[in-house]
């Protein structure tokens, strides 16, 4: 399998856009590594093998666990993970499949317990961003690096 294009390279744009919106993402107080393990979830969701390689090294980068990075996408089974880090992959799931089923009441409550409302848009927002570079990788078949 090959890369179809450099999407950057053709629309140099959308790079400078996409880097924007990763840049204010950041800027919204996810703690980082939590930041990582919602890209990585929702990586393994939408089958993105670029993202998932990139965020599992950006994870160990910042001292994740490796046992905690192996189990994300069985968190729910193991008690690795903090109430505030599963209310935060729950949303990440539901904001990711947001068709399937939009973000239940009950999830919305689970993610109030632990973060205010500021930071709950924020959740919001590095799912998107994570959701919207997904897309990209999948659609021009992005590689990781060999």
């Amino acid at each position: 399998m090959s890369t179809r294009f450099n999407y950057a390279k053709v629309y140099p744009q959308v790079l400078e856009k996409m880097l924007e919106m990763e840049n204010f993402a950041k800027s919204t107080g996810i703690e980082p590594k939590l930041y990582e393990l919602i890209k990585i979830r929702a990586s393994q969701i939408n089958g993105c093998a670029f993202c998932l390689n990139m965020h599992t090294v950006d994870s160990r980068a910042l001292g994740e666990e490796e046992r905690r990075i192996y189990l994300l996408d069985a968190w729910r089974e193991t008690t690795y993970y903090t109430e505030k880090e599963k209310a935060a992959l729950e949303l990440t799931e539901y904001v990711t499949k947001i068709s399937e089923a939009g973000v239940p009441d009950e999830v919305y409550d689970r993610v109030r317990k632990q973060f205010d409302e500021k930071e709950t848009i924020g959740l919001v927002i590095v799912i998107n961003t994570i959701n919207s570079w997904n897309r990209i990788a999948i659609s021009t078949k992005m590689m990781p690096p060999a």
